[in-house]
């Protein structure tokens, strides 16, 4: 990756789904602090991403790679964006 780019954030989530709210709040405050945009991805609206992840909500991907799921852990997304 090259230095200046931004990370990319992007979580995976269903409706009506509690820990999908604490994960959104946790990914838009720690990229609100960092300067990031994120982008958010129901698997209710892709039958492949709901086989494949839909016992894992929500999934947090970090640049494509998949980094936390079910709980996401705010101190852990905070290490894993400054380590570059």
């Amino acid at each position: 990756m090259i230095e200046d780019q931004p990370r990319r954030l992007s979580l995976l989530t269903r409706t009506q789904c509690h820990l999908c709210e604490a994960a959104r709040d946790v990914v838009s405050r720690v990229a609100s602090d960092m300067h990031l945009d994120w982008e958010e991805q129901s698997v209710d609206d892709d039958p492949a991403l709901a086989e494949r992840f839909g016992e894992e909500i929500p999934v947090l991907f970090v640049d494509g790679v998949q980094r936390d799921f079910w709980q996401i852990d705010e101190a852990r997304l905070r290490r894993i964006l400054r380590d570059k």
